[in-house]
């Protein structure tokens, strides 16, 4: 399994809509509303195999309001 964070910046009055459909994607585990240049912080898990970048340009992107993304791969969880 893989583990990926991704910074979503979107339109002006839309955070909460884009969050709301952004949580139903099938990987996403939780989103938060966040301060700084970017609106929301998405938590994936990806099954092994399953490809980051369609990933993210065809679910996360695609959502209507999202305007930019940074993705950022996990590699390890220190607990």
């Amino acid at each position: 399994m893989k583990t990926l964070f991704v910074n979503v910046k979107c339109a002006l009055g839309q955070a909460y809509k884009v969050a709301s459909e952004i949580v139903e994607l099938e990987g996403v585990s939780e989103v938060y509303s966040i301060s700084g240049e970017y609106d929301l912080l998405v938590k994936c898990y990806l099954a092994k195999g399953q490809d980051e970048g369609r990933f993210v340009i065809e679910g996360i992107q695609k959502v209507p309001g999202v305007q930019d993304t940074s993705t950022i791969i996990a590699f390890n969880a220190f607990n």
